[in-house]
């Protein structure tokens, strides 16, 4: 089922076109998925980040983010995992209900988490359908290849819309040996192909992640819906960064941030000063003065 380019209007969500050039506005209501097709069909881009909860989610949003994902990387950014495999489906629900009852504009994509889809189309659409009833996601994302285009037709004919993640897939990084950059040379044809499948299963968008600026340029020629790129140029519709990375909240002794992350501010040494300046307060009885006090 190929993306729509209509989505009839409602009272609190009046249709509109995406835009009609790099800086044009929002959509007046929801971002939708076919606006993201409109986006890709006039060669505009659109912005991703990561959200886990209420107060990033409503930010991002009023900052004109496009789409907040939920991801897995919850494990690593919330959970203190070292992976992102032990994070669970509980575990991220509570996390996508925060952020897609506080985003008002933003499309709201939930991560399926390692282990809640390989054993079975039947077990992947019982899990996404769980992350739109509980969760009140839009739309999920999931690892892998062609290998699921089957799991990812079940899915979209069951009514979830999925976002299809290939390249480095940070579920299998065990099976590929670590963090290493995919679609190098004669393997980027098999990037180009798990692509195509899974776009003919009906995955409305796919995600590139440590591929070449090149692999992934010729991923985004192949395909008619966009494709958001994390670590793989700038051909793609649409540009992922983690919030912690972005804005420099992740750091300290032996965290190294991966050369694809442009960071737009420092709030890791600005929480930090501002925790020791409270600390200093409390520890002179500066604070609370009398103008805290009741």
């Amino acid at each position: 089922m190929a993306p729509t380019t209509s989505d009839p209007a409602r009272p609190d969500e009046p249709a509109a076109p995406y835009g009609t050039g790099p800086a044009s506005p929002r959509p007046a209501g929801r971002v939708r998925i076919h606006h993201l097709a409109q986006a890709k069909e006039r060669g505009e881009k659109f912005a991703m980040l990561t959200a886990y909860e209420q107060y990033t989610a409503q930010i991002f949003d009023e900052a004109g983010i496009e789409v907040l994902l939920v991801g897995d990387s919850a494990a690593n950014n919330v959970y203190g995992h070292a992976t992102s495999l032990p994070v669970t489906v509980d575990e991220m629900i509570s996390l996508v209900r925060a952020v897609a009852t506080s985003a008002k504009r933003a499309l709201v994509v939930a991560d399926l988490p390692f282990g809640s889809y390989e054993v079975s189309s039947e077990q992947a659409v019982a899990t996404g359908v769980r992350f739109l009833k509980e969760g009140l996601a839009h739309a999920v994302k999931m690892e892998g290849g062609a290998y699921y285009a089957d799991t990812v037709r079940a899915m979209v004919q069951a009514g979830v819309p999925v976002m299809a993640h290939i390249g480095f897939t940070p579920q299998s990084e065990h099976a590929l040996g670590g963090y290493r950059v995919q679609g190098r040379g004669e393997d980027a044809e098999r990037l180009i192909e798990d692509a195509r499948a899974l776009e003919s299963a009906g995955a409305f968008c796919v995600l590139m992640e440590m591929v070449p600026a090149a692999t992934a340029a010729a991923v985004d020629a192949a395909l008619t819906v966009p494709t958001i790129g994390i670590g793989a140029g700038n051909a793609t519709t649409g540009q992922v960064l983690v919030w912690q990375d972005m804005a420099g909240l992740r750091g300290g002794e032996g965290v190294r941030v991966a050369k694809f992350v442009k960071k737009y501010a420092d709030l890791r040494t600005i929480l930090l000063d501002a925790a020791r300046a409270y600390r200093e307060d409390v520890r002179s009885g500066q604070f609370p003065g009398p103008e805290h006090s009741f």
